[in-house]
């Protein structure tokens, strides 16, 4: 069984219809004409590129135009099998034959993306975010983006549900950059009336109000030198938000109750659960301050939308506080890992993390996290799972089993209507149709 491969093609519109590639259910394939149309659009998130050598006097310097440029998949050539060698020292992944049929084509897609996972070529570093566990496309897309806002000094707004990991980008972000030396200070907006973030923040001066017996330094100044994280920004009020923007604007602070301001340098990222966008056109946020928090913004997609990171993280958990623990050794059983994949976690990362907490704290050392260690949360998907397990199936199988009946649970809750059920699933339109023809769901 074929995984659905995206595959840009760069050439001739003849050579991709001469492949069979454009109509297969296991390619979502993308058209351009020529390498400076396919380097216009941006950062890829193909599998592969696949240029077509139509010209042979132009297929070098095409290729190494393409290698030149930062960011991108693995490259395939399609060309005659006697200029192979040379186009594979030109930094070629691999190249593939005129006359290969569409099988033949996509075996060798599958087995050059299998044997070398993608990884972006401009910047090795770029799985290797600090705490940052997962390798899904939708997480690919935001750690290129954490990678990029870690080299600049821009303000970050990172958006994205409750538990779906805000911090852990801002820290990430923080630890890559060039402020990794000094502090990280965060601080939850709504664990406080706004009379106290204010002072926790700016800080105050000794007779300010009552009981200020002494002067108190405030978390911008604390965060001097470093990073400010302002998680659940969108709780501030409007006066808070205008002093916060002068101090964007104008770089320095004024503690309270003190007639003089000092400067801080402080890189700020903001966290919000709400679109700031929304509130602001809506009169509910200041859009100066908006704008100033989202010079770089970064949106965290929810754990449903990354459906392949739920085992690496779950593996994370259970080995992080199974030391903690004494239970360094559970592991989890292939029922229970389906009953993951297939929960849609409202509760994103952290509601996932809180489980494996809960099957650890009623595992035995040593022993197997069980569906039956798993909360009650995951029983409505339990006996559907249950039912696409077939005995001597490889995993790979099961799961192909498990994705279906999500499509179709989906396809019903949507009233049959594609585009939201993509929309629900976390996929394009187009990606739904080839997963459904694939599965076989009418």
């Amino acid at each position: 069984m074929h995984a659905i491969r995206s595959v840009l093609w760069i050439g001739p519109a003849r050579g991709l219809s001469e492949t069979g590639l454009a109509d297969c259910p296991l390619v979502d394939a993308t058209w351009v004409a020529d390498v400076a149309d396919a380097l216009s659009l941006g950062r890829t998130r193909f599998d592969v590129e696949i240029l077509d050598a139509s010209d042979p006097e132009r297929v070098i310097a095409d290729l190494r135009q393409l290698r030149r440029a930062p960011r991108r998949p693995l490259i395939l050539v399609r060309a005659d099998a006697e200029t192979a060698d040379a186009l594979r020292a030109a930094g070629a992944r691999d190249v593939i034959s005129r006359s290969a049929d569409r099988e033949a084509l996509l075996a060798q897609v599958d087995a050059v993306v299998e044997s070398e996972p993608w990884r972006d070529p401009g910047d090795a570093e770029s799985e290797t975010l600090p705490g940052v566990i997962g390798t899904s496309p939708a997480l690919r897309e935001v750690l290129a983006l954490a990678l990029r806002a870690s080299r600049s000094h821009a303000t970050v707004l990172v958006s994205g549900e409750t538990g779906t990991g805000k911090e852990v980008i801002a820290r990430a972000i923080h630890e890559r950059g060039p402020r990794s030396g000094r502090p990280f200070v965060a601080v939850n907006c709504a664990a406080f009336p706004d009379s106290l973030l204010e002072s926790e923040l700016f800080g105050y001066a000794r007779g300010a109000f009552t009981g200020a017996d002494r002067d108190k330094t405030g978390l911008f100044a604390e965060a001097d030198g470093g990073t400010l994280f302002l998680d659940e920004i969108g709780e501030t009020s409007g006066p808070l938000q205008a002093t916060l923007l002068r101090v964007l604007q104008e770089r320095e602070v004024r503690p309270v109750g003190s007639a003089r301001s000092r400067p801080v340098d402080v890189r700020v990222i903001a966290a919000t659960n709400r679109s700031l966008r929304d509130e602001a056109a809506r009169g509910f946020f200041r859009e100066d301050l908006y704008y100033r928090l989202a010079v770089f913004p970064i949106a965290m997609p929810p754990l449903r939308m990354r459906r392949d990171d739920v085992l690496p993280l779950a593996e994370h958990f259970l080995a992080r506080h199974g030391e903690r623990d004494g239970k360094p050794d559970c592991r989890l059983s292939r029922p229970a890992a389906h009953l993951l994949v297939a929960h849609d976690w409202p509760g994103n990362v952290r509601e996932l993390e809180n489980e494996m907490q809960r099957a650890l704290a009623l595992a035995e050392p040593g022993g197997l996290v069980t569906p039956d260690l798993l909360s009650a949360a995951l029983g409505d998907i339990a006996e559907p799972v249950r039912q696409t397990m077939r005995a001597g199936d490889s995993l790979r199988a099961s799961m192909n089993r498990i994705e279906a009946w999500l499509i179709r649970r989906a396809l019903e809750q949507n009233g049959d209507h594609r585009t939201a059920t993509a929309r629900k699933l976390g996929i394009t339109r187009e990606g739904l149709y080839k997963k459904m023809k694939r599965l076989g769901i009418e």
